[in-house]
This record gives structure tokens, C-alpha cells and sequence, in this order.
């Protein structure tokens, strides 16, 4: 039995994680739930824990992955699909098209190489292999691709160094999206889009690096976060 507390929590970081394909920061838990402190976010986590609803991964900060969710909110929400997938890259090749992976139907994308989730580096475009990808993270249609995170910019999203970013194709974004920005044609960064005014400002969800602000016509959007899977 969850409070009400716990449950509104698990209800946010659900609905985040399925908008975004990452989990909240603290700092945006403790807002959602109007909390003075991130204590009491800590609290409520670890209760979370010990109830078996979430799991936290190991040596990895603020990497909450959902295990299940209470049968009231399952029914709201039309089922739960997580977004975030544990797996390793295959031992041989595997057929192009949809595939099975443990229960969920997937499909191959290509890799397009690294992506900075820190200071940024020089965009990739040549495919290095492919990935199996469950087709929920790619609902919406469109064009989707993979990157390599390189760097821990983006860590309290939940984005790690060496995790694979699932991007659908896209030249628009709004306000707090997770982004792939190509910078001044050159260089590509993993951060949140904000605009103010006619500049683009890129944050990092990491307070160690500064937020960068560049004029708009500097910036290229090139893809929103779907998703993103970990390998162990």
C-alpha cells in the first residue's frame, strides 16, 4: 500500500520516463511534489525501493529504472511499457525488420557513432552497427537513429556514460527537450533545448557544466530523445 505521497512520485517518474525516455532530476521530483527538500524525495525513493515498484541502479546517480507499477495506475495510463532497456549488443547478426527481444517487439537502428553528453565533439555520421530498439520508444513514426553517450553532462536525467540514445529525426524541439544540436555546423552535443529569445541556450543536467547559449541560427536541431538503452 502506497501513500499518497509515494504514489503521486511514482506517478511522476512514470510519466516522465515515458515522455522523455529518462528519469527526472531530484530537483524536478521535489518541485512536481511541492517539497521543500530533496530529503524527502529520498525518503519517498527509498520507499519506493523497498516496495519493489522502482529500482536504483548501482553506482550510477539518479538512474531509476520503474520494475512495475500498482494495477490503479497501470489502467490510467493503458499499461506500462518501460522505456529504459537493459541488454548487451548481440553475438551475431540478426534479421533487419521487427524482432522479439524478451517480450517486446523491436527493431533494428543504425548507431551513428558518439554523441557528448559534456563538452561537445565532432559529429558522427557513419554507421557503426546497429541496435535492437523496442518500437514503443518509436510510436510517434518518423525516422530514428542511435548514438553513443560520451560523458556525464546529462547524468541527473538519468543518461550515463556509455548508455545508447535512442533520437527520432527531427529539426524542432520545445522547451526542456532532450536534444541532439549540431553547434555552428561542427559539433554535436547531447542537452536540453531552451530557447530565450533569439538564442539557443543547451543545458547540461549536471551542475558541474555551465549552460551555453548560442545565437539561434548557430544551432541545428537534429533529433529528440525517444529513449535509451543500457548495457551492462
Amino acid at each position: 500500500m502506497l501513500t499518497k505521497k509515494q504514489l503521486d512520485l511514482l506517478d511522476f517518474i512514470n510519466k516522465r520516463v515515458q515522455r522523455d525516455g529518462v528519469p527526472p532530476s531530484f530537483d524536478e521530483m521535489k518541485e512536481a511534489l511541492d517539497l521543500r527538500s530533496k530529503s524527502g524525495i529520498h525518503r519517498l525513493i527509498t520507499a519506493l525501493e523497498e516496495r519493489g515498484f522502482i529500482r536504483r541502479l548501482a553506482h550510477r546517480a539518479r538512474a531509476i529504472e520503474i520494475v512495475k507499477l500498482p494495477d490503479s495506475m497501470a489502467g490510467k495510463s493503458g499499461g506500462f511499457t518501460p522505456k529504459v532497456i537493459d541488454g548487451d549488443r548481440p553475438d551475431g547478426p540478426r534479421p533487419a525488420g521487427a524482432m522479439p527481444v524478451g517480450h517486446v517487439s523491436a527493431q533494428e537502428v543504425p548507431v551513428m557513432g558518439r554523441i557528448a553528453a559534456g563538452v561537445p565533439i565532432a559529429a558522427i555520421s557513419e554507421v557503426s552497427h546497429n541496435v535492437a530498439v523496442p518500437t514503443s520508444m518509436m510510436r510517434d513514426g518518423g525516422e530514428h537513429y542511435a548514438l553513443e553517450v560520451k560523458g556525464d553532462s546529462m547524468i541527473e536525467a538519468g543518461i550515463n556514460n556509455g548508455d545508447v540514445v535512442v533520437i527520432r529525426e527531427s529539426q524542432t524541439a520545445e522547451n526542456g527537450d532532450i536534444v541532439v544540436a549540431l553547434i555552428e555546423d561542427q559539433e554535436a552535443t547531447l542537452k536540453r533545448f531552451f530557447r530565450r529569445g533569439n538564442a539557443i541556450a543547451l543545458e547540461a543536467a549536471n551542475p558541474a557544466y555551465e549552460t551555453r547559449v548560442f545565437p539561434e541560427d548557430q544551432v541545428k536541431v537534429q533529433g529528440r530523445l525517444v529513449g535509451l538503452i543500457r548495457t551492462y
